[in-house]
């Protein structure tokens, strides 16, 4: 059928390829010429002749090039020839040749081929008969056997062949690397007495596909060659070079001595790593080395790598087409050097070849060491010394003579362990290495740093430098929060101790970090902290021209460097705020403001830093002016004229009134505020008035009313006179006038006891003014002051303070009193200061000012008192011109109360009252220890200030006193020669300079005399430094171990406040030691430090005084390291850790770690370990949760500083209390936290300690990744009860077991588990009787009797049938149930348990027969048990460990048997080069080749095509070429790849030390420049793909330093060229297509169908792949498939979407600043196509599985295609998805199946051969086992032993060859029983044909 297929392809092929012809030609494109020849004509010369191309051209451009390598050569030629003479060839020599015709501007694809002379001449003499053209030689097929040379000397040789096996190679080549390999081996005599051949593939890592001696024939090895899988990864020669020396080379791996060595490296790209060192070491060994570079090989690095001569040991062809070509003169050359080699072997008696010994490290400096050792015995020439660092990197090596035995290694990095090893090497040879190990010192550090001349924005740094040091770097940072990432740098060189720091911000604190710089090595930090000084503030506040609405402030400036000034002025009583900023100028005025109003003002220096702090005064307006020199005038007798004079430019208006004195209405009328006078009308005459005017201004503030009096004139009257004659008399007029004299009454200058009166003299006739005044109420008598009438001023005193009082003020005539004039006036209230403010605070002084009160005082009276102790009150005074006084003398730590009283003449004001306390100078923490009969000792928490502390205890006995002064940087002392059983006071007082602060006492009493014991024995109460134990810690009994953060972020207080925290934490526990809690304590930094183990302490005195005695630590944060040396030291056997007891760990840090914390945690809890982390601070807590156990609220705390850790003491106790006091533990199954008891684990029965179990042994189990154990006969498996149950079983509890009943397990009944007690009598257990077909479990009842329920039934039967069953037996207070595979089969009634004793053993599978301690057991297979604390679990589970009731939607994965576990990764690799767009598709076939063309005229750039989706990564698959397009743009930038692993090359850095208070880390060393990427291939122009979508941005890494210049990468190959490998390539797709579609459909399901059911047998991790089986009816859709591990290469689907990002993962530590990558951009290729489908031979896989868990970035295999429907099939890489379901119960032989080493940790089916005995009938076996019908119907499929069409190669990290997956070929065995095998029918009733 397959020949049918690929007929049909072959033609849908060519007329695919024809169309596409036509789609891709331009009507205007160049014809390319045809019918390529060669004619030898000479020697060294050939004629090449060619057809003419149709249409029109210009010419013909000839190209010849070496394939070896070397100048192209291009010839012209005119359009007429066809003909052209090459001449100067090398016969020998290949050479690749392209003709193409051009136009003006444009070229037609080339005509290329390839030519040897010689193998031109040889054709022409064997093709006589019939002639091949040259150009159709097909250069893939290997040479004739009967042409290849064949190394006939007898000499032998260990030849070891090294194949790069990267994806530059693609699957294509390497079959034609496979064909070089096979003619290669083929001319040696190959046998492991002969010639010997191993070999090694490498990419990113090296591997050993077989070594020297693990084939005896030929053939073997050429089978081997033949079936070598294709690798994949990147270029690491260099690495693999030391791979194959380190691993080949070795007696243990078949390297013979005496024989040569050969080396043979096959590569097909420049290394991305040093090749120079690992070649060399391979030369000095004495191995031959040949190189073989193919296509874009480095010929320089191939001819570094190989040995001398460069022109017999290194080859170069231009593609793996042309290898065939050189595989005469390489076998030819390897055949000559190998009998040479002999000759000089056998000829040279060499001396043995001992090694040096006794090596010893000396003169350990922190930059290196000195090494020497003992003489290696012979003739040395040389010592090769290699060193590099333990935790990985470049290795590097110094050479000595033979004779010396000393060298010292320089230029070490400081604090690493590293790996020596010592070679002797020999005239032509080395001996094995002398290996040792050495740790470097730290790096000195700096000292005494001071930090000093601080201004506001510097400060200066100095240092003691330190010898040897290169330089120093300093960093500097503020600590305020929020500005602690703007941190500086500073390098200087060794010279300078002493520095500026400048840029400052003000009053900030700083901290300073000096490290010492030896290279790029930076020594521990030496760190101070300094605060710049604050921004300087104005100076002398003034305040002057007060008015009502304005004020005028003064200030001196602040500072030259002043910007300017903001103005905050402040309504006293907060009703209204105001701010205005000014330039730099020293005067303001401020206006608009409310009268009589208190204003708060604050002046602000500005500053380009920010602004200063404020400089304060206050100021009081004042009263609104009132108009003067108010007065009348041009009075008539009905009207009169008021005038004044203006007080100020603001007034509104006047509101003018007036009033007869006599009585009457009052008038008024507004007047404009600008006017001066107005004219009153209509008034009475002859009346007096009292006329009052008041200006309203523009705030709506009124003035004072002034007033005075004014009349009218009278009429004019005639007065009759009698007159005896006649005549007329006249009257004369008269005029009352009223005389004022007085005018403008002002009362000003008020004080608290004085008045000032002022009035303006109106007329100057008055003699004399009577000025009078009384209180405003009248309380007092009228006084009365007589004034000359020229004076017009008087001072009213004395008088009463804060009192109104009329003044009245008469003119006194000579004839009489004139009109009076009033004013009201009021004296100041005897004013308080205000606003008292409390500064310069320190322990015996304080600082106090005030604002002085509006009103003048005489001075101010201070008194101040202390508050919290008795003292006397004390007063003290000062002028008026003082408002701050510096009180001295203080007690420290004291609260005064403080009294300022303003002084009067009249007395003193109210107090201004405020509280000050002074600094308190006295030690906290005060305490004692180490209380003894005669000594004790006490230690506080030290005084940052105190420079001494005077130490006192006295007897409060007799009172005698010791005394003892202290530096103020001691914590603690002890006194001795004291008297037992006495109560003395320790007291401590404080010191600075010469002040003392107060003591600090404390009462402890010395232990008294012992006195012999009472006759009743009493527990004497403990001592009262013992904290009692809580009551919910009564129970507790668990291995309880604290991790303490000691890095420098803690520091020394806070890691006080930590000890004190584990003080009352473990001071809660109870009993102490192995019969209670035992308590360990680590303290990590840097590295971990066991303060001491669990089995350490067994009293909690003894306990709680070593935790006092811990010391302060220091370094980085590595918690992850820290748990894993928890788990490697504290918790084994030897630690005291005891088996069945809670195991407690509690985690205390400050910060982030810096290492990995989820692994290992995650491991440990998987273990049954339970977490408690405590975060403080700055701790991730993201990282906590990580950390600490589930659920998180009971297990994650979290703090915001060291002193807050009472505020979680109570509820961790509480919390961990209950887990120590658990009688379940808290264990992990299936991702899940439960109580109960991973009981395998308890009895050994896992993988790692089953082989110290006697009688068990490790099988596969239900699924070929789950272990299952077989206990043999009379195993009797135990362990004791109080390492299992110490406190015994819960009330309530499932049993849960997984188990399979064996052939030979005995028919009598046994127990599958039981405890008995310490006579062997049972207690608790399950019981089955194979022979009655039951389930039985016993108990005790809570009464003390014994009680049994048993179970029967066809449910209860099937479990004795012998296939995997689960049973859950879950036992409640009042009954039992039985639920067998997840189905509830039965339930009874019991009573409530009662408890255990725990003196007796637990056993598995004893017989109930069995009496004492002689007992025997049945065997059974057992894969799980075990006991929950609870009764629902059963309902909980699924049953998915059993492949009958497994729901793939609804079950986690299967774990993944190969998986590479994190804790086996090998060192960190260099980086990974740049990674593209998407994945590769594979490389297309190439067509003819031909060598390179010149670079022809540039061709019309077109429009680029829009970017298609990348193709899949396709196995050796063959792309359709269209036309070569023009050259296209750049390409965009591809997205950040994944990092490579780290190898030997590229070391990584020391990780820089964290400084003090989290300073930045150090930036560690630059590293070796990353290598170059391998090159990508241009992939095969497609049509135009789809524009893909953008990606997003990566994250943006760490600005690695900028290193040297990566090399250039290496040219990707051209695609394919129309020609016959189009059509081929076609053919091969179309044909995959149609065998994936119906082939696979109709013929693979079958196969597929019959393999998913046959058990598993043993299976080698490389074998060959079976073929594929035969057709089946298509089954229906099968449940979805399970994630499973890498599966071999499916058919390719069509290109999957890209896949999403990675999550990201945690931030490591910082590391070294990496070098940027190095390599060219490669132009944007078009998508590849599809490759053909590959040989798959999984079963028939189901719907693809819920996604698993994303696991590291690794290369991205091509997604395979979906296989038929079917059963659902389960891959297991170790043995592709058999069930290991039992049955069978047969063993394949060696004859039957080829023997594989397997590793260790394969599993074996056992082999019950023993039962049968001669022929038997099928599944017959002695005794009552029943004849179940499964096993004779479709379970046991026949064994199909197929042989394979073709041979797979799948594409994985580690191949996995496949015999068929899941066949146990029993051929013979089932043979001899006979076994008639079934035949399976089709859906159709048809039986399928073989």
């Amino acid at each position: 059928p397959m020949c049918v297929y690929f007929y049909v392809c072959l033609k849908l092929a060519v007329a695919f390829y024809l169309n596409l012809k036509c789609c891709f030609l331009s009507p205007l494109a160049v014809s390319p010429p045809t019918r390529l020849r060669y004619n030898v004509v000479s020697p060294d010369s050939v004629q090449i002749s060619w057809k003419a191309p149709k249409g029109q051209f210009t010419g013909y451009k000839l190209l010849v090039t070496p394939s070896s390598g070397g100048k192209t050569n291009q010839l012209i030629l005119q359009n007429t020839a066809t003909k052209a003479i090459i001449q100067g060839l090398i016969p020998d020599q290949n050479y690749a040749l392209q003709i193409i015709a051009f136009s003006e501007d444009k070229e037609s694809k080339p005509a290329q081929g390839q030519f040897r002379i010689k193998d031109i001449e040889r054709r022409k003499e064997t093709s006589k008969s019939k002639v091949k053209d040259p150009e159709k030689t097909n250069a893939n097929k290997p040479a004739p056997e009967g042409n290849l040379f064949t190394c006939k000397t007898p000499a032998i040789a260990d030849i070891v062949i090294l194949v790069d096996g990267s994806w530059s190679i693609g699957r294509f080549n390497f079959r034609l690397v496979r064909l070089f390999l096979e003619n290669l081996v083929s001319a040696f005599n190959v046998g492991s007495e002969k010639t010997r051949v191993g070999l090694a593939q490498y990419s990113g890592d090296p591997r050993i596909e077989w070594h020297l001696n693990a084939y005896d024939t030929k053939d073997a090895v050429l089978d081997a060659v033949r079936n070598l899988p294709y690798k994949g990864g990147n270029t690491l020669t260099g690495l693999a070079l030391t791979y194959i020396l380190e691993n080949s080379f070795k007696p243990e791996a078949g390297a013979r001595p005496g024989v040569s060595k050969i080396g043979i490296l096959i590569t097909d790209g420049k290394s991305q790593d040093d090749v120079i060192p690992p070649a060399k070491n391979l030369r000095d060994a004495g191995i031959e080395l040949f190189a073989i570079g193919v296509k874009n090989a480095d010929i320089n690095e191939l001819k570094e790598i190989a040995s001398e001569p460069d022109s017999t040991h290194v080859y170069n062809v231009a593609d793996f087409n042309f290898m065939h070509t050189i595989v005469e003169g390489l076998t030819r050359t390897v055949c000559s050097r190998v009998e040479e080699q002999e000759k000089e072997i056998k000829g040279t008696i060499v001396a043995s070849l001992g090694a040096p010994s006794d090596l010893v490290t000396s003169e350990v400096t922190a930059r290196g060491f000195r090494v020497s050792w003992t003489h290696a015995p012979g003739k040395v020439e040389k010592y090769r010394v290699v060193y590099y660092p333990s935790r990985g990197g470049q290795p590097e090596e110094v050479v000595v003579d033979g004779s010396l035995s000393t060298a010292v290694l320089k230029n070490l990095m400081s604090l690493t362990e590293y790996q020596i090893a010592v070679f002797a090497i020999y005239s032509n040879a080395a001996s094995e290495g002398l290996r040792g190990t050495e740790t470097t010192l730290a790096l000195p550090m700096a000292s005494d740093l001071q930090l000093y001349d601080v201004s506001q924005s510097s400060m200066r740094a100095k240092w003691n430098g330190v010898a040897g040091a290169t330089g120093y770097m300093i960093l500097y940072a503020p600590l305020t929060e929020g500005l602690a990432a703007d941190e500086k740098e500073i390098k200087i060189g060794e010279a300078s101790t002493d520095l500026e720091l400048d840029g400052l911000l003000p009053n900030t604190e700083y901290t300073v970090t000096v490290y010492a710089m030896f290279g790029e090595e930076a020594s521990d930090p030496l760190t101070g902290q300094e605060t710049t000084l604050p921004l300087s503030p104005p100076a002398n506040l003034k305040f002057s021209d007060v008015g009502h609405s304005s004020a005028t402030l003064t200030w001196d400036p602040a500072s030259k460097n002043v910007n300017g000034y903001r103005i905050m002025y402040v309504k006293t009583d907060g009703t209204e705020t105001n701010e205005v900023e000014v330039g730099r100028v020293s005067t303001h005025t401020l206006k608009s403001l409310t009268s009589l109003t208190e204003y708060t003002v604050a002046i602000f220096s500005l500053y380009d830093e920010g602004q200063s702090e404020p400089l304060t005064g206050s100021f009081t307006t004042k009263r609104v002016p009132a108009p003067q020199h108010l007065e009348i005038d041009e009075a008539s007798t009905d009207s009169f004229r008021i005038s004044w004079k203006p007080t100020s430019s603001d007034i509104a208006f006047y509101r003018l009134a007036w009033i007869p004195l006599d009585g009457g209405e009052s008038e008024e009328v507004v007047i404009n505020g600008d006017a001066d006078s107005h004219v009153i009308e209509g008034l009475l005459p002859n009346t007096e008035y009292e006329v009052s005017l008041l200006a309203v201004f523009d705030d709506e503030s009124e003035s004072e009313v002034v007033a005075v009096l004014g009349a009218t004139f009278a009429r004019t009257t005639a007065i009759p006179t009698t007159v005896t004659t006649t005549s007329t008399r006249t009257s004369k007029p008269t005029t009352a006038v009223f005389r004022t004299g007085i005018r403008n009454l002002v009362i000003d200058d008020e004080t608290t006891s004085s008045l000032r009166v002022i009035w303006d003299i109106s007329d100057y006739n008055v003699q004399q003014f009577r000025v009078t005044y009384l209180t405003a109420n009248g309380d007092r008598a009228e006084e009365v002051v007589m004034v000359p009438g020229r004076q017009n001023t008087l001072l009213l005193q004395p008088l009463l303070s804060d009192t109104e009082y009329k003044v009245t003020i008469t003119p006194i005539y000579s004839d009489g009193e004139g009109v009076s004039v009033s004013a009201p006036g009021k004296t100041l209230p005897l004013s308080a200061p205000r606003n008292l403010r409390v500064s310069d605070e320190w322990y015996n002084r304080l600082r106090i000012s005030w604002d002085a009160p509006p009103s003048p005082t005489m001075g101010y009276r201070i008194v101040y008192k202390p508050i919290n102790i008795p003292g006397p009150a004390l007063e003290t005074f000062v002028g008026d011109d003082i408002n701050t006084i510096l009180i001295l003398n203080l007690f420290s730590g004291t609260e005064y109360s403080v009294k300022v009283f303003a002084s009067y003449s009249t007395g003193f004001s109210d107090a201004l009252t405020g509280v000050a306390k002074t600094l308190y100078l006295g030690v906290t923490n005060l305490d004692s220890y180490q209380v003894r009969m005669t000594s004790l000792c006490a230690q506080w928490q030290l005084h940052r200030h105190a420079t001494a502390y005077r130490v006192v205890i006295e007897s409060l006995v007799d009172g005698k006193k010791q005394e003892v002064n202290l530096g103020g940087g001691t914590p603690r002392h002890c006194f001795f020669e004291l008297m037992p059983g006495t109560e003395y006071k320790i007291s401590v007082h404080t010191q600075l300079q010469e002040i003392e602060g107060p003591a600090v006492s404390i009462m402890e009493t010395t232990l008294p005399f012992p006195t012999q014991p009472p006759t009743t024995p009493s527990t004497p109460p403990p001592p009262p430094t013992i904290p009692p134990a809580k009551e919910v810690c009564k129970a507790a009994k668990a291995d309880l171990a604290f991790l303490v953060d000691g890095s420098w972020s803690i520091g020394d207080d806070n890691f006080n406040k930590i000890i004190s925290f584990l003080y009352s934490t473990v001071g809660a526990l109870d009993k102490i030691g192995p019969d209670g809690t035992q308590v360990a304590i680590i303290q990590f930094s840097d590295d971990p430090r066991t303060e001491f183990k669990l089995n350490a302490y067994k009293t909690k005195e003894t306990l709680l005084e070593a935790i006092q005695q811990i010391a302060y630590k220091g370094g980085n944060t590595k918690t992850g390291k820290a748990i894993k040396h928890a788990r490697e030291v504290l918790f084994t056997g030897e630690a005291g850790m005891r088996r069945g007891i809670p195991k407690v760990l509690v985690v205390i840090t400050d910060g982030r770690s810096q290492d990995d914390v989820n692994k290992v945690s995650r491991e440990m809890q998987l273990d049954g370990f339970s977490f408690f982390a405590i975060g403080v601070a700055d701790a991730d807590y993201s990282e906590l949760v990580n950390i600490g156990s589930k659920p998180s609220e009971r297990h994650v705390f979290f703090v915001d500083d060291f002193d807050a850790f009472t505020k979680i003491e109570d509820e961790l106790i509480t919390f961990v209390c209950e887990t120590a006091s658990a009688t379940c533990p808290l264990v992990v199954k299936d991702g899940n936290n439960f109580a109960g008891f991973k009981m395998m684990e308890m009895f050994g029965l896992v993988e790692k300690e089953f082989s110290a179990v006697e009688g068990v042994s490790m099988e596969p189990g239900t699924f070929n990744v789950y272990p299952c154990y077989r206990l043999h006969k009379d195993a009797l498996v135990s362990q004791p009860t109080k390492y299992l149950h110490p406190e015994g079983l819960p009330s309530d509890y499932t049993i849960t077991f997984l188990f399979r009943i064996l052939p030979d397990t005995p028919q009598e009944p046994f127990a599958l588990w039981e405890i008995l007690n310490e006579e062997y009598e049972p207690l608790v257990g399950v019981i089955l009787d194979n022979g009655g077909k039951t389930l039985t479990f016993f108990n005790y009842d809570y009464k003390g009797d014994f009680q049994t329920v048993t179970f029967e039934g066809p449910e209860i039967r099937k479990i004795f049938y012998g296939s995997f069953h689960k049973l859950h037996v879950v036992i409640s207070k009042t009954t039992a149930k039985i639920i067998i595979d997840c189905k509830q089969v039965s339930e009874k009634t019991i009573n409530a348990a009662g408890n255990i004793s725990s003196d007796g053993i637990e056993v598995l599978g004893r017989m109930v027969r069995s009496r004492g301690p002689r007992d025997n057991s049945a065997p059974l297979q057992l894969q799980m048990f075990d006991i929950v604390c609870a009764t629902s679990w059963a309902n909980r589970d699924k049953c998915c460990e059993l492949p009958g009731l497994r729901d793939e939607e609804n079950c986690p994965a299967l774990p993944h048997a190969c998986s590479c576990s994190e804790a086996n990764k090998g060192p960190l690799g260099p980086p990974g080069p740049p990674g593209g767009p998407g994945v590769r598709g594979a490389k297309g076939h190439r067509g003819d080749p031909g060598p390179k063309g010149p670079d022809g005229p540039r061709g019309e750039i077109g429009v680029p095509g829009p970017q298609g989706p990348p193709g899949p990564q396709g196995p050796s698959g063959l792309s359709i070429q269209g036309l070569p397009g023009p050259p296209g743009e750049k390409g965009e930038k591809g997205d950040l790849g994944f990092p490579g692993l780290q190898g030997v090359p590229g070391a990584s850095g020391s990780p820089g030390r964290d400084g003090a208070q989290g300073q930045r880390g150090l930036p560690g060393k630059d590293g070796p420049t990353g290598p170059q990427g391998p090159p990508g291939p241009t992939g095969i122009p497609g049509a135009p793909g789809v524009p893909g979508v953008t990606g997003s941005q990566g994250p943006q890494g760490d600005v690695g330093a900028p290193g040297p210049p990566g090399a250039k990468g290496e040219r990707g190959e051209r695609g394919d060229l129309q020609s016959q490998a189009m059509v081929r390539a076609v053919a091969r797709q179309v044909c995959e297509q149609l065998i994936q579609g119906k082939y696979m459909d109709s013929h693979m399901a079958r196969y597929n169908s019959i393999l998913n059911q046959i058990p598993s047998q043993s299976v080698s991790t490389r074998t060959i792949a079976g073929p594929p089986g035969e057709p089946g009816r298509p089954g229906a859709p099968g449940p979805q498939g399970e994630q499973g591990s890498p599966g071999m290469q499916g058919f390719p689907g069509s290109p999957g979407q890209p896949g999403r990002p990675g999550e990201r993962g945690l931030p490591g530590e910082k590391g070294e600043k990496g070098n940027p990558g190095v390599g060219t951009q490669g132009p944007r290729g078009p998508p590849g196509s599809t490759g053909p489908p590959g040989e798959s031979r999984t079963g028939s896989p189901g719907p693809p599985g819920s996604p698993g868990p994303r696991g590291p970035a690794g290369h991205m295999g091509p997604p395979g295609s979906q296989g038929a429907s079917g059963p659902p099939g389960y891959c297991d890489p170790s043995s592709c998805a058999g069930y290991g379901m039992g049955g069978g119960y047969g063993e394949p032989t060696d004859q039957d199946i080829p023997v594989v080493q397997l590793p260790h940790n394969s599993y074996q089916i056992y082999d019950p051969e023993d039962l049968y005995d001669g022929e038997q009938q099928l599944y017959v076996v002695q005794g009552s086992y029943p004849l179940p019908s499964p096993y004779s119907q479709s379970s046991y499929p026949s064994p199909h032993l197929a042989q394979p069409e073709f041979t797979p190669v799948r594409e994985e990290t580690e191949a996995v060859e496949l015999r068929s997956p899941g066949i146990s070929r029993f051929t013979r065995k089932i043979a001899k029983r006979s076994v008639k095998t079934p035949v399976r029918k089709r859906g159709n009733g048809k039986t399928p044909s073989r």
